[in-house]
């Protein structure tokens, strides 16, 4: 089926999804549209795993080649809690800037005949169109002129967060947890260029009060916070994003899900569908594997409805862990002093197990000896891998039910 599709937001999701479709069609009409200039975007790094570069290069190859070509790597953690230290090795993971992602893609899209329109922002969808592909973020405006009916909820996290970069080039993924007398303050950075890495700041409200961050100018707050982690900083800057308040953008993350993914000729993509705690690092890989579903959908479906209702259903069931996985990250955060005293290995190895859905009903020092001895016995392992996702769903229906 050949398809005139508009994409609105030029953002991972976007662009790969242009060039998937083109891909599979070359005679595919596909044109992208950004509302802001090209080369002006926000955030620093991004980070992504293994797994998700095995499926870029299954499914464009030219373009997954010149993301590991321009990416970062590390395979180790490091935790500094106090004055202790902690390293433990795990999985590569990987880092690349997201102006860079967003060059190579736009890049790749424009060799294979999409076309890109900055400075471009559409509110509605274009007449003509067989497909119309809301990927313009959580504010999505294609998505919240019609949020009856998407269903779209907003649940808004307790704690304070700031994404910051510095020209620090942490060596692993860091964790970095401050003690003050408002309470615990916490980084974690990772590299993702050969001179920047990125810095999540997160703390509680009370914290964030005591420590004056709500009221503090820029130049104030990042003076505190480079006090604060002076120990992994090394003596570097922390840099935040221009603002024209003058103040450093403290939030509050606001996890969105709706009820529905299409309607019409228009369908969600990546953070207008769905957004997960940056905790678990994923909001980028799931949207960009957004776009491998839905590319996959219209290449196997004889209509663009057909394919709308294929894509919605595979990505709901795919997400279900990821998001379970997100909401148990972002409350060990929020319950940070019920982790926080066990000695550093053990409480960088509850860090490690964070999204599990029983962590929070089992005591931390009970949990860390079970874990260690599903480890090592397979039965127990396999006990483990059963529960965790039952316990997920139970949950996850009575949270549903709660809200019906």
């Amino acid at each position: 089926m050949r398809v005139k599709v508009v994409c609105v937001g030029g953002g991972p999701a976007g662009l790969y999804l242009a060039i998937l479709l083109k891909r599979q069609n070359p005679a595919h009409d596909v044109t992208v549209h950004e509302r802001d200039p090209e080369g002006s975007t926000y955030g620093w790094g991004v980070t992504y795993w293994q797994g998700l570069l095995d499926r870029l290069r299954t499914h464009d190859p030219a373009s997954a080649s010149a993301i590991e070509e321009h990416s970062v790597r590390w395979s180790d953690g490091v935790a500094h809690v106090r004055d202790l230290t902690t390293r433990h090795h795990g999985d590569q993971g990987h880092g690349i800037g997201r102006h860079r992602l967003l060059e190579l893609l736009a890049d790749r899209a424009r060799t294979l005949g999409v076309r890109l329109e900055f400075e471009s922002e559409i509110t509605e969808p274009p007449a003509g169109a067989d497909l119309v592909v809301a990927a313009d973020g959580v504010r999505s405006a294609l998505r919240e002129r019609r949020s009856a009916h998407f269903g779209t909820r907003i649940t808004t996290g307790r704690n304070h967060y700031v994404w910051l970069g510095t020209t620090k080039v942490f060596d692993a993924f860091t964790f970095a947890f401050t003690e003050t007398e408002h309470g615990w303050i916490w980084a974690y950075g990772y590299g993702y260029s050969g001179g920047h890495s990125t810095c999540v700041v997160e703390c509680a409200p009370s914290t964030f009060a005591g420590l004056g961050l709500d009221r503090a100018d820029e130049g104030e707050g990042l003076a505190t916070l480079e006090k604060l982690f002076a120990g992994v900083l090394d003596g570097h800057p922390l840099i935040a994003r221009p603002s024209a308040t003058g103040t450093t953008p403290w939030l509050n993350f606001r996890t969105l899900t709706n009820s529905s993914w299409h309607h019409g000729n228009v369908v969600l993509l990546g953070d207008a569908a769905h957004t997960t705690h940056y905790s678990i690092g994923a909001g980028t890989t799931l949207a960009l594997e957004d776009a491998m579903c839905l590319a996959t959908a219209l290449r196997a479906h004889d209509t663009v409805p057909e394919a709308l209702t294929a894509y919605e259903s595979r990505r709901r069931s795919e997400l279900l862990s990821v998001q379970s996985a997100a909401r148990y990250s972002a409350q060990w955060y929020e319950n940070l002093p019920r982790y926080i005293d066990l000695p550093p290995h053990r409480m960088f190895a509850l860090l490690g197990q964070r999204h599990s859905p029983l962590l929070p009903y089992i005591p931390p020092q009970v949990y860390y000896g079970l874990d260690k001895a599903a480890g090592q016995l397979e039965p127990l392992r396999r006990l483990k891998r059963w529960l965790g996702p039952r316990a997920a769903r139970a949950l996850h229906a009575r949270s549903s039910a709660r809200r019906d």
